[in-house]
């Protein structure tokens, strides 16, 4: 039961993988995160997840200088 527990203490959540993505992306990730991260985590997920955010960022920026540019033309 202590093996179980302390694999999900030290595991990774969906909650703290993208507070771990939005983290490294703005730089501000903490050491004790980072190490849970590499020792803890897969890889592949948070390339699949950086790829996604950064997507998700393109298409926000281009929505709102959209919007933006509706706004001032009228």
């Amino acid at each position: 039961m202590s093996d179980e527990t302390g694999k999900k203490k030290n595991g990774i959540t969906p909650l703290s993988f993208l507070g771990s993505l939005f983290a490294a992306w703005f730089g501000v990730q903490s050491e004790a995160n980072r190490q849970r991260d590499f020792e803890h985590g897969k890889f592949s997920h948070f390339i699949i997840g950086g790829i996604i955010f950064a997507i998700l960022l393109v298409v926000f920026v281009v929505i709102v200088v959209q919007i933006v540019l509706k706004t001032a033309g009228s």
